[in-house]
């Protein structure tokens, strides 16, 4: 019908990202105003507001069960927070601004600085794998819903997939005459 039901006011900032829960009714946004926020789609209101980035968060995704959200933000951390509680669970990665190894987990910048993706475990923070393609940067990154196929997309016009267990490309996307800036 195109009727709208709700329109959800909150963030100080502009809406960059969001994601549907896929087994409840919950929609998470993630704003330049440094937050995310769980909205009930049902009811119409605001849930909860996910407070610790230091800046903009530029990406979010549930887990597969929805009880898990994890946050990615420009000030260089990841984390994963309880959707229950709205509460951080774990800071999965800190790059450190400068040479010093500050944070629980650092990206090895230098061997290839956004021009590969870090596989990391959301339970423990261990690194798992670098998966290293692309000739510029990458812009995207998704699993596929049975976890099995990772997906990149690079600002080299080209989209990769890899098989998960063994971390190899399986499958080389190229064509676009520019980058590709999202993968699904």
């Amino acid at each position: 019908t195109g009727k709208c039901f709700y329109t959800f006011r909150g963030h100080s900032a502009e809406i960059v990202c969001l994601s549907f829960n896929p087994q409840s009714t919950l929609l998470a946004t993630g704003s330049m105003d440094t937050t995310a926020k769980l909205w009930d789609l049902e009811k119409g209101e605001e849930v909860a507001t996910l407070n610790g980035h230091s800046a903009e968060i530029i990406a979010l995704s549930f887990n597969t069960k929805g009880d898990r959200i994890i946050t990615g933000s420009f000030d260089h951390t990841v984390a994963v927070w309880d959707v229950g509680t709205g509460r951080e669970q774990n800071l999965l990665i800190k790059i450190p601004t400068n040479n010093a190894t500050e944070g629980k987990l650092v990206q090895r910048r230098d061997q290839c600085p956004c021009l590969c993706v870090q596989l990391w475990n959301a339970v423990t923070g261990a690194h798992i794998a670098t998966l290293a393609a692309h000739s510029k940067e990458v812009l995207d990154v998704c699993f596929d819903y049975a976890g099995q196929r990772i997906a990149t997309a690079s600002a080299d016009g080209s989209a990769r997939v890899y098989n998960a267990g063994t971390k190899q490309c399986i499958a080389k996307l190229e064509g676009h005459e520019d980058e590709i800036s999202k993968v699904s």
